[in-house]
């Protein structure tokens, strides 16, 4: 299992920056709400042997199960549609020894495993149609249960990873022409019809999101998450108020941040380390994101390629939504960020799916030596 492969090529680079997210993640929900800081070292430790338990294994092994990740993956999914707890109008949990576990989460990592390996096995059918039918029906089934949550903004997380797959795996311009020309005129005209009084194809309560983030101003009960997290970020200047501070004026310490441990933490984060600390979460998580891209384009082979990418995507992408809500780029989407929100189910499942892309880098390097002494 271990023949031919060098310490070298493991990617400990990657291993120490997630170590140093995560540890900011863990020093900010100490802050926020300590009482789950103990839950989240917990998982930050099952996570870390998990990641490296998997990064050992050739990842092909996993790969050869791939129908089994999905099956796995859609009972999951089911089995929260139909005996999940419901939040906040949302069914999205289950109650795991007190612990919430979010299939949705998991969800994300079966998909990228099932679609490398389906993506490899048939790589060179990849341009035809029935290919690209058989590939819309297979995600389309755990996009929708997903959907139907409901969870929007997992959603669309999912369905651009997914896209970013198939691009890695060679899909034809053509297609992806095509696919614009489709998707740009269907999302304008779902924005229009999502903004009208009535409408049905969104909840009402993520109707109001997107129009807070459009008109604040008169919709100040639904914006006042966002407003006081650009203030709080702001207020933060330089260097913060200081970590786990008792400041008077903290509006964390005031409660105005709703979820200061998972979808607005980078507010608190803002407040208390200012502008240095919410920079050094963005340059660890950029770092994390180039550094699975750039493992992708050293893959021995398309599904670690698309494996690599599709971390990387996932990452990079939920890592642009949750900043975007915080500074009010974006409207209120309650995606956690990667490696600091607290949330065992995503932090863990962020952990193996990193544990698979140190995997694809230690097996590149050996394949990278092979090539060299053909020549």
């Amino acid at each position: 299992m271990f023949k031919n492969l060098h310490l070298r090529d493991y990617d400990f680079k990657l291993i120490f920056l997630v170590i140093a997210i995560n540890t900011i993640g863990i020093m900010a929900i100490n802050s926020a709400n300590n009482s789950n800081v103990s839950r989240q070292i917990g998982g930050s430790v099952m996570g870390l042997f998990l990641m490296i338990v998997v990064s050992l294994l050739d990842y092909n092994v996993f790969l050869r199960f791939y129908w089994v990740w999905y099956a796995v993956d859609i009972a999951l999914l089911l089995a929260v549609r139909i005996a999940g707890n419901t939040v906040n109008n949302s069914q999205r949990w289950f109650e795991v020894f007190g612990v919430r576990f979010q299939p949705s989460e998991t969800a994300k990592i079966l998909l990228i495993i099932f679609f490398a390996q389906f993506i490899m096995r048939y790589k060179e059918k990849i341009n035809t149609l029935k290919f690209l039918f058989c590939f819309a029906f297979l995600a389309a089934l755990p996009l929708y249960l997903i959907l139907d949550q409901p969870d929007l903004s997992t959603t669309i997380v999912v369905f651009i990873i997914i896209a970013v797959m198939l691009f890695v795996g060679g899909i034809s311009w053509k297609y992806i022409l095509a696919a614009f020309a489709v998707l740009v005129p269907a999302t304008i005209a779902f924005l229009s019809i999502i903004l009208k009084e009535g409408q049905q194809l969104i909840d009402n309560y993520q109707r109001k999101r997107i129009l807070s983030f459009i008109y604040p101003e008169k919709y100040v009960d639904d914006a006042y998450q966002q407003t006081n997290s650009v203030i709080a970020i702001g207020s933060g200047q330089l260097w913060g108020k200081g970590y786990n501070n008792d400041v008077i004026g903290s509006l964390k310490r005031g409660n105005f941040i709703i979820m200061p441990d998972t979808d607005f933490i980078f507010a608190v984060i803002g407040e208390e380390l200012g502008f240095v600390g919410t920079l050094s979460v963005i340059v660890l998580l950029f770092l994390i994101t180039f550094e699975c891209l750039l493992i992708a384009r050293r893959a021995r082979d398309i599904a670690g390629r698309v494996i690599a990418a599709a971390m990387g995507t996932l990452i990079g992408i939920q890592t642009f939504f949750n900043l975007g809500v915080a500074t009010f780029l974006l409207p209120n989407t309650g995606l956690t960020l990667p490696f600091v929100s607290y949330g065992l189910t995503s932090l863990v499942s962020l952990y193996i799916g990193l544990g698979f892309v140190l995997n694809v880098r230690f097996r590149s390097g050996q394949t990278g030596r092979e090539k060299r002494e053909v020549f």
